[in-house]
This record gives C-alpha cells, structure tokens and sequence, in this order.
C-alpha cells in the first residue's frame, strides 16, 4: 500500500439520486471511516475548523479513537464544512485515484443532503441562501434603505442575533435599489468588430450572480468597461437565477436541481450563439466549473456550459496569452495584498488575477493562498462568526503587517471580512475595480 499518491485528483460524480445516498447507516460507516482515515493524518488541522472539531471529538473520547466518537456528534463536523474544496486539492494524500477513496468534502456534502432531508433547514439558514428571493425584496427602493439601516443599526443588529441568529459584528452586504441588471436595461455594446483569441470568442455574457445584482453592480460597471476597453462585447444575461452554491452548502439539493434546470437552457443557448459567459464571483463560476457537471454527469448541454464560462481574469489572461491584451495602463497601484480565495484556487486555473494585475508598473502584489473565513454563509451565522474571524486572522496579520496601498480578494464578502477584522477605517477593493484604476477607466 502507497502512503499518498503522485497522481492527479479525480473526481466520481456525485451519486445523490442513488436511495443509498441517503441511506443513515450507510452514511455512517463511510463518515467513520473517513473520518478515521483523517484522525491517523491530521494534516488538514489548519486549513477550516472540520478537522480540530473531529480531533477534538476522538481525542476526548473514552477509546481515543473514532470508534469511541457518539454517532451523533458526527454532524458537529459536518456542520464546520463548507465546501472550500481546499483539503481534496491542496492537503489530502488519499484523495483518488488513492485506493482509500477519500473525498472529505463531498463526503460533507452527502451528510448536509440527508440532514436537510431529514429535518429540513431553520428559518435563517433558508432565507441566507434564497439570494435571489431576498435581493429581489430588499431591491425594492423603500425596502432597501430601511434594510441598509438596519444593517448598520448596533441595536437593530443585536435584535437580529438574538431573534434569527445571525451575528451581529457580522457583516452584511447593503442592497442597491438599482440592481445591474436595472442599471444595464438598454445597455448596448460599444465593440463593432470583436475578435476571437485562442478559446475566446471576444463576445462575453455576464452572468452578474445574485450579489454583483443586488449587492455591488459596481462590480459589473467595472467588468464591462474593462472587457470593452480590450475590445470585447459585452452583454448582460437577464433572465438567469441563483448558481446555488448557497443552496448546495445548505444540502438542498432539489433547489439546486431546479436552477440548473432553468440557467442551463439560457445559458446554452447563448453559448450556441458564439458568446462566453464570465462572472465576477468564484464561487458562482465554480459551481458550473465543477459541482453541476459532477452532480449532473450525462447532461451534454451543461458539459458546453462547463467548458465556455470563466473567472474574468482568467479569460483576460488567456486575451494575453494571444496579444489581446491591451497594457496601456497609466497609474501605478503600489503595493498590494491579494487574498486568493479558496473557490478560485480550487478552479485549477493558476493566480491569474496576480498574473494581470502584475502588468501594471510599478506594482507590487503579496499573495495570500489562505482563507479568509467568511466562506458563504458561514460568517454571518452566531454559533460560527467567533471562529470564522479565527480562520481570517493569519490573513487580516499578513495585511497589517505589509501595510498595503490596497487589499483585495475576487470575493467580495471574504474582503468584507477581513476588512471587519482589521478594524480600521480601510475598505478593500476588487480586482476588478483595482485594474479599472490602472487603466484610467
């Protein structure tokens, strides 16, 4: 037997129509035996707060092993996952083709599916993952301020903790009564003649994902004079609904079923006509990169989808890659601190943001490969926030400690985070807005 394995990850579709998937006692015998595999390594211990709960859980038992770990307390480690993916791809030695067959996140995945069939989700865990729903509502001009108000209310805050559980030194995104779309409604391309560059068609359709809509369509402002700049078409997609990476980390599975049977069409249908998809969010891409094709191996339609959407500096570093790239850049930024976040590393694209912001002169960019701990909706919630801003801090220190001209992550909530760790009056700023700066846009 092999300690480890020098071959490349795989990953087995998720079986989650199969009965056995839901199966109780099947699932524990494989959480047992995952989990044990994990308790003889321990080489995950510093990457999410998983792995010292199960530690935790084994070392105080009465066996010391996981034999002597309750059946019941297993849930307290899943309820710690979210779905990073970073112990499969960066960390596990026995992820396959090992013949161990260890997939921990996926695994986690399977435990919050039956959970959530078994007794459901609270009122708060549903309403922070129908991002569509609550975006749409709180959109409405009136809403919108008084919710914004609330947001920024200590005594409306700590209200909320105590009625719905969500933490009140979390942060929350305000909600804009012009949402991207609404801005964008008669929005017509300025590029005549768009040129195709290696896989790119020189036409993208932005999918804006529920928070660059509702939360930040400043973000799509930047995307589109960035991608217009470089001579690339741009266009919004307007009738799509939530990717449902928040859904897939509650285990609701149908509601993630039911939108990638409303997204792919339109989506396909838009990638027939010659034009690529970006979004500004990673996870939102993630989801059709990797989880939908795993979850819906046989669809053909979401297979083309997979391989035609993109992070946004990834499709301008492949611009790049064929001189399609204009570098006419005109203010420097200085030093920068760049957190990477999890869902954009695990895309197996390379730093392609560090690629493209290093064109600009006299810039200076420290990448930070860790996570920042707010990781969906795990931040916001009481009985997780305390922990999340411990899972930030090595990343808020390296940023206090280079004491930067910007921070910026391409997920816009992890820099909110680490923005509410360093408690300071400094805000982030996005890579996409970052390169905006450097063009003079």
């Amino acid at each position: 037997m092999r300690e480890g394995s020098l071959e490349a990850p795989t990953r087995h579709p998720i079986d989650w129509k199969d009965p056995k998937f839901y199966d109780e006692e099947d699932l524990n015998a494989e959480l047992e035996r995952v989990f044990d595999i994990c308790h003889g390594c321990r080489r995950c211990v510093s990457l999410c707060n998983a792995f010292p709960t199960l530690f935790d859980l084994v070392d105080e038992s009465s066996t010391m092993e996981v034999d002597g770990v309750a059946k019941s307390d297993y849930i307290k480690v899943v309820d710690h996952c979210y779905l990073c993916d970073l112990c499969f791809l960066t960390k596990c030695p026995y992820v396959p083709p090992h013949e161990w067959n260890v997939d921990f996140p996926h695994l986690m995945l399977r435990a919050k599916a039956n959970k959530f069939k078994n007794n459901g989700a609270p009122l708060r865990d549903k309403m922070l993952s129908n991002t569509d729903q609550v975006g749409s509502f709180l959109g409405i001009p009136i809403i919108a301020q008084a919710a914004n108000a609330v947001n920024h209310s200590v005594l409306m805050r700590r209200g909320m903790q105590k009625v719905l559980g969500i933490h009140a030194d979390a942060h929350l995104p305000d909600y804009q009564s012009k949402s991207a779309k609404k801005l964008f409604a008669i929005y017509q391309t300025s590029v005549a003649s768009p040129k195709a560059a290696g896989s790119t068609s020189g036409k993208v359709a932005i999918f804006t994902t529920c928070y660059g809509n509702h939360n930040e369509p400043g973000l799509i402002d930047d995307l589109i004079k960035i991608f217009e700049h470089n001579e690339i078409a741009t266009k919004l997609i307007t009738q799509d609904k939530c990717c449902s990476m928040p859904k897939l980390e509650l285990g609701d599975l149908e509601s993630v079923a039911q939108n990638k049977e409303h997204n792919i069409p339109i989506f396909h249908e838009i990638i027939q006509d010659d034009w690529d998809i970006v979004a500004p969010i990673p996870s939102c891409v993630l989801m059709f990169k990797q989880e939908l094709p795993l979850m819906f191996p046989g669809d053909e339609a979401l297979a083309e989808v997979q391989q035609a959407i993109f992070d946004p500096f990834e499709y301008l570093a492949l611009r790049h890659k064929e001189e399609m790239l204009k570098t006419d850049f005109n203010t420097s930024l200085g030093k920068i601190s760049y957190h990477a976040p999890c869902h954009l590393r695990v895309q197996k694209i390379g730093n392609k943001t560090k690629e493209i912001l290093s064109l600009v002169p006299d810039t200076d960019i420290e990448i930070i490969e860790r996570c920042a701990g707010h990781d969906g909706t795990y931040a916001v919630k009481q009985e997780f926030h305390d922990i999340s801003m411990k899972i930030g801090r090595p990343v808020m220190n390296k940023i206090k400690k280079a004491e930067p001209n910007y921070y910026s992550s391409d997920c816009p909530l992890a820099g909110h985070h680490l923005a509410n760790g360093l408690e300071s009056d400094s805000s982030p700023t996005h890579p996409l807005t970052l390169l905006k700066i450097a063009y003079g846009l």
